[in-house]
């Protein structure tokens, strides 16, 4: 089934060598996530992120959807828009479920993957039931205080009032069915056989996703680390782009 999703440029051009695709963790606004961080990489790439349905740009959910159902909308938008350009994916949290699952097609633009603070599996199914029901009742504002406490490092909220309180004002605007949906698509969720390259990124304070499973440890960080260090993260995604053979620039 198609997905409507938006996409907005978060920095670059379309003149820019490469093409690289940013994706939000559940609750959150793409340009909020990902806005700082895509300022440092927007020298090398062109940065388009994508909005879950009724998150941020986002027009509510009219029908229920699936990770995979979001994976085969964006594959589709992204290679009309690369012309010809190498494409790299990276995604936070519900972002990483669906970098997961692009990582398993073959028919994917995306040449690697990044995947932060998100796992091959999120959770436990009946988690995601209980959530979604609960904000069906409740509305999104709900889910603010816990999501401030398991979204940030320790002592985030306090130096940083600007930054999270704009991502937790997003959670709490954010189209409650649309959330939910979200929700169920995540308890279905269960990545396959990855056939392109893919690299783990998550946060050392990351209460969610266990750092155990990393391929790097970011340090000092939360589940959102795109938010909490821009600079460390857009290094991090370089150099993995790079390990993955996918060189930022061309020859």
């Amino acid at each position: 089934m198609t997905v409507e999703l938006s996409l907005t440029r978060l920095a670059g051009s379309e003149l820019s060598d490469r093409l690289l695709v940013v994706g939000p963790s559940l609750g959150t606004s793409v340009a909020l996530l990902w806005r700082d961080c895509a300022m440092v990489l927007g020298g090398q790439f062109e940065v388009i992120g994508w909005d879950l349905p009724g998150h941020g740009a986002g027009h509510p959910a009219t029908r229920p959807f699936t990770v995979g159902d979001i994976a085969g909308e964006l594959s589709e938008r992204v290679e009309a828009l690369a012309g010809g350009r190498r494409v790299a994916y990276a995604g936070v949290s519900f972002g990483g479920a669906v970098g997961f699952e692009l990582a398993t097609r073959h028919e994917s633009p995306f040449e690697a993957v990044v995947c932060i603070g998100a796992a091959p599996r999120i959770g436990l199914p009946e988690m995601w039931h209980e959530r979604a029901a609960l904000v069906r009742r409740a509305g999104t504002p709900v889910m603010v205080e816990g999501s401030a406490q398991r979204w940030f490092a320790p002592g985030f909220v306090e130096r940083a009032p600007r930054i999270a309180g704009a991502l937790l004002r997003a959670l709490a605007d954010a189209d409650k069915e649309s959330y939910a949906v979200a929700c169920e698509a995540l308890a279905e969720f269960e990545a396959g056989a990855a056939v392109k390259p893919v690299r783990v990124l998550v946060g050392e304070h990351d209460v969610v996703v266990s750092p155990g499973i990393a391929d790097r440890v970011l340090g000092g960080c939360g589940h959102l680390p795109p938010a909490e260090d821009p600079a460390a993260v857009a290094e991090m995604v370089v150099q993995v782009l790079e390990e993955m053979r996918c060189p930022t620039t061309t020859a």
